[in-house]
């Protein structure tokens, strides 16, 4: 299979044929999709011939992860070598301060490399980034008339025509018919996790007709670098930014979210770099390894702070990785910080706020029908399937489950003591990753403006180790826990009166305490607005639901309200405080109505979402009437299959 795109080429590995030549580096980059949905990786109701002789003919890595769930937050680990969350980049879609030079690409170019990206950056961060490319735009590319003569190149595509966007329709009318591209909706094989409805069903069709356009995208690329003759010379990495579009995949922290096809291909020339490996390679390596990687085939030592480790070339690292992870920091407006390690075997996620439901909407996603059909089955109490409500509801705060077993991770093992031996080591793991990395994720998203936090914590010698502590109390927390608690709410720190606070609205909502403390009912008028509505959660299940409810609906400013909302959406998927917030029905229906509702973020399709879990608005208006146009015009049509390497 090999020779469908290098045939020319003996396969036998060769070294470069002149004294100082370095290898050309291509990147293709594809969006929302998880490694099972393409043929080498055991899908056998898609058909990906280029991606599937590629990986005969490279290196195939079974076990890959995005360090994220999410697009800003994978890609801001891509382009530092880091994980986001030691800079603050991890809230997804926000861009912050961020120290200077921390792009690797500029390294490269520092060495004489021609670095192109067409044209997807979205590293959150303010920092120009586009500053480490010498051309990002859509017209970027390796065949331009800018790269000097047998300059080498390192460059970036990345097609969108797989993005979740594809299938964001809203309802399913007019739909394509998959089966003329050989895809059979009612012959698919769904995750387990999923329910079986028609909607899931043309979702994920629809999907896999995205991939196979990724594969006749990658196809293009193959055939150019033929035609320029630069086949035997580049190295090319072909991957997705996170797993894939339905419901519990891009967004969560399961295997459906993280777990991504990444095949690198060496052409003979240069497979010398790679220890002359082709096949399926099991070894643990995430998106930190990709900048180190491509600086060590580039011959550039790797700087000592990435924390990614070179794959290959010239100063790769041999050390096996035992544990890998990865962070998510919110579902847009729900800040709820989530961490996940592996050690191949078993998966442990640590949720620090467990109160809060995985499946809070993120408005854009709830945009699928399949996510929509799935909202009404569970909500709408006809669901009789255990497993399809368990993202809707509070989840404990550490999870284990055994990947060789239960591979769609529904089994949680935390709880069973046969299994503490292994959740003690994960523990451990994180626990030691979050502190040698400097996690700045617990920082609330309004205190990391203003400054660059990455300096501030080190200037002003914050008590992060505090804060660590803190933050893995209040996620466990035990009546033993409030002394710890009790200071922390006082704290002038806001990072510590949140967390605090959480610790607090943990022990409330599992009846581990009855009575409200005065300092916790103070914070409803705490003027960071993440606190006082925490706040206002935790009171609502002390015998303060009209004063809790209230501060949620009517926040101190306007421009707070989302975070209020959220706050209340999470209260109001808990069955048995829907009567408290009725009363405000009438303010809801209006904040719905008036307040904007067409933007994925907007306070009034938040409040549309509340009156959904309260049984006062059908799902499917959610999102109103209007977009039902919009939505036959996507399903009428087809992304195109861009950028092109012109």
């Amino acid at each position: 299979m090999c020779t469908a795109f290098y045939g020319l080429y003996s396969m036998q590995a060769k070294a470069a044929d002149k004294k100082d030549e370095r290898p050309n580096i291509l990147w293709l980059t594809f969006e929302d999709t998880s490694a099972y949905e393409f043929g080498c990786y055991g899908n056998n109701e898609v058909h990906t011939p280029n991606t599937d002789s590629l990986a005969a003919c490279g290196i195939q890595f079974m076990n890959a992860w995005s360090v994220a769930p999410q697009s800003s937050a994978a890609r801001s680990s891509l382009i530092t070598g880091c994980y986001a969350t030691t800079y603050g980049m991890d809230v997804h879609p926000v861009a912050y301060d961020t120290p200077a030079d921390i792009f690797f690409p500029q390294k490269l170019r520092e060495a004489g490399y021609y670095c192109t990206n067409n044209n997807k950056t979205h590293y959150n961060s303010t920092t120009d980034n586009k500053i480490c490319w010498d051309e990002c735009d859509n017209r970027a590319s390796y065949n331009s008339i800018k790269r000097q003569k047998d300059q080498p190149f390192f460059a970036v595509f990345n097609t969108v025509t797989s993005h979740m966007g594809r299938i964001r329709t809203f309802h399913t009318d007019g739909r394509r018919d998959y089966t003329q591209e050989g895809i059979y909706p009612e012959l698919l094989s769904l995750p387990s996790y999923v329910p079986d409805l028609p909607e899931m069903r043309s979702d994920y069709a629809g999907h896999l007709e995205a991939v196979q356009d990724v594969d006749t995208w990658l196809g293009f690329y193959l055939k150019d670098l033929k035609e320029k003759g630069l086949d035997e010379n580049t190295i090319i990495f072909f991957f997705s930014d996170h797993g894939g579009c339905l419901p519990r995949g891009k967004g969560y922290l399961y295997e459906s979210g993280l777990k991504v096809p990444l095949i690198a291909y060496f052409p003979p020339k240069w497979q010398h770099l790679a220890n002359n490996m082709v096949g399926k390679e099991t070894d643990l390596v995430n998106f930190t390894d990709l900048g180190p990687t491509v600086l060590s085939l580039a011959g550039v030592k790797p700087p000592k702070h990435m924390h990614g480790k070179a794959l290959y070339g010239k100063f790769a690292d041999k050390n096996k990785r035992d544990v890998q992870f990865a962070l998510a920091a919110n579902q847009l407006h729900h800040f709820m910080p989530v961490r996940a390690a592996t050690d191949g075997r078993f998966k442990y996620i640590r949720s620090y706020i467990p109160y809060r439901q995985f499946a809070l909407r993120n408005y854009y996603q709830w945009g699928m029908p399949s996510n929509k059909a799935w909202d009404k089955l569970v909500l709408g109490g006809q669901n009789t399937n255990p497993d399809w409500k368990q993202t809707f509801e509070a989840h404990s705060a550490e999870m284990l489950f055994d990947l060789e077993k239960d591979p769609d991770e529904l089994h949680d093992l935390s709880g069973i003591p046969e299994y503490a031996d292994v959740l003690a080591k994960m523990r451990r793991a994180l626990s030691g990753h979050i502190r040698t990395t400097n996690d700045l994720g617990f920082f609330l998203p309004d205190s990391r403006t203003g400054h660059i936090l990455y300096e501030k914590v080190r200037q002003e010698k914050y008590p992060l180790d505090d804060l660590y502590l803190l933050v893995e109390t209040a996620g466990t927390a035990t009546p033993a826990s409030l002394p710890l608690l009790e200071k922390a709410i006082v704290s002038p720190l806001p990072e510590m009166r949140f967390w605090g606070v959480v610790g607090y609205a943990k022990l409330a909502r599992e009846k581990q305490i009855k009575t409200c403390p005065q300092a916790l009912l103070a914070l409803l008028q705490d003027t960071n607005a993440y606190i006082a509505s925490e706040a206002a959660y935790a009171v609502s299940y002390l015998g303060k639901a009209d004063e809790g409810v209230a501060r949620l609906v009517t926040p101190l400013l306007d421009k707070d309200r989302k975070i209020g909302y959220s706050s209340l959406e999470c209260l109001s998927l808990d069955s048995e405080m829907r009567d408290y917030i009725r009363p405000f029905v009438p303010e809801l229906k209006k904040a719905a109505e008036t307040l904007p509702r067409l933007e994925n973020e907007a306070a009034g399709l938040m409040a549309r979402g509340i009156l959904v879990n309260l049984g006062e608005l059908k799902i499917e208006e959610l999102h109103g009437l209007e977009v039902y146009q919009k939505g036959l015009k996507l399903n009428h049509g087809r992304r195109a299959m861009l950028p092109l390497p012109y």
